[in-house]
């Protein structure tokens, strides 16, 4: 199935019903006096987040949403019916945005969670509720109330712990294969990975995190250019960045530092939120680099990067080093949420 991680749409509450103007006749029941019911409610429409649903395909196709509109009150005072609610269904991890003044109006994060998308308008008065000592035969009952209509950008965040971003090719779909049971498609050629892909990684039997592999970024993504950009939106939740870096590139022009270069700059341009978050270093591709120069080539790629954070030298093709890589993330997202929460 394509992943489709955005769409537009549109969202209208029915209209309560109109209160009714009645009297009560009956027989040897002289002057019986107003008896109007009130009208029902209109529907509203909400949103609810549910894990078994991927994508936002859906509302590719089916843009308006309408909820049914109250029912009018009658005689005998007798209440109109309340329609129905609508419950749209999306993905775990969708932003709920309006359209017209950007405001947030949800952010689904979690199975279940509901969000109100557009309020029913109220039933209207009967004539009943208007009698008084100096009003005895009121003539009069109200109109219901408009429903809410809004028009809603929707946007997909995937929900993952860990991110992998790099240029293309430089084997994050391979090391997702690695280490997750995920079978991303891998080939020798740029721009593979053309949608996110989410692997559960198990370090033991009770822990696991999970971890996304977009598609690759190439210089100029932050103005648009390649793939990665229209992507780097579900690296926002991830707690930790792996920069992923090619030590070993087809073409022998390229330079490996000058790449991972450019990628942190296209990340620091697109969001400095998402720039300033933990980033590992993992340099890819160690059993291509012949065993007598690889701790040079290590030594020499983080000292050109003056890199600060923990780095790995792995190959995911061959899984050496990746174990160790796991056992690290674990151990850094564990301490993560026990500072969250308090250290407890």
């Amino acid at each position: 199935m394509k992943f489709i991680d955005e769409a537009r749409i549109e969202v209208h509450a029915g209209k309560g019903g109109a209160g009714a103007v009645s009297f009560r006749r009956e027989k040897f029941i002289p002057r019986g006096g107003p008896d109007g019911g009130d009208g029902g409610r209109g529907g509203s429409v909400y949103a609810v987040a549910d894990r078994n649903i991927n994508t936002l395909i859906d509302y590719r196709y089916a843009r308006i949403h309408r909820a049914k509109s109250g029912e009018g009150g009658r005689g005998a005072q007798c209440n109109g019916k309340a329609a129905d609610d609508i419950r749209l269904r999306v993905p775990v991890g969708t932003i709920i945005r309006d359209r017209e003044s950007g405001e947030t109006i949800a952010d689904l994060a979690h199975d279940g969670e509901t969000a109100l998308l557009a309020q029913g308008g109220r039933g209207g008065l009967g004539n009943v509720n208007f009698k008084s000592s100096t009003n005895r035969a009121p003539r009069y009952a109200q109109p219901g109330e408009e429903g809410q209509s809004r028009e809603l950008y929707l946007e997909l965040r995937v929900l993952a712990d860990v991110g992998l971003l790099g240029m293309p090719n430089a084997g994050k779909s391979t090391l997702i294969r690695a280490v997750s049971s995920a079978r991303p498609k891998v080939a020798d050629y740029p721009f593979t990975t053309l949608q996110p892909n989410l692997g559960v990684v198990r370090v033991d039997a009770d822990r696991s995190f999970v971890m996304a592999d977009i598609p690759g970024l190439i210089e100029g993504a932050a103005e648009g250019a390649g793939l990665g950009h229209q992507f780097l939106r579900h690296l926002a939740r991830t707690g930790l960045l792996l920069h992923v870096v090619d030590v070993a590139p087809f073409d022998p022009d390229a330079d490996p530092v000058k790449d991972a270069r450019a990628i942190v700059a296209e990340l620091k341009k697109y969001d400095t939120a998402l720039w300033r978050k933990p980033r590992w270093l993992v340099l890819n591709k160690m059993d291509v680099v012949p065993a007598e120069a690889r701790e040079k080539t290590v030594s020499e790629i983080v000292r050109r990067l003056r890199w600060k954070q923990p780095h790995f030298a792995i190959s995911a093709a061959t899984g050496e080093g990746c174990r160790e890589l796991c056992y690290a993330i674990m151990q850094f997202l564990e301490k993560a949420r026990r500072d969250e929460h308090g250290g407890t």
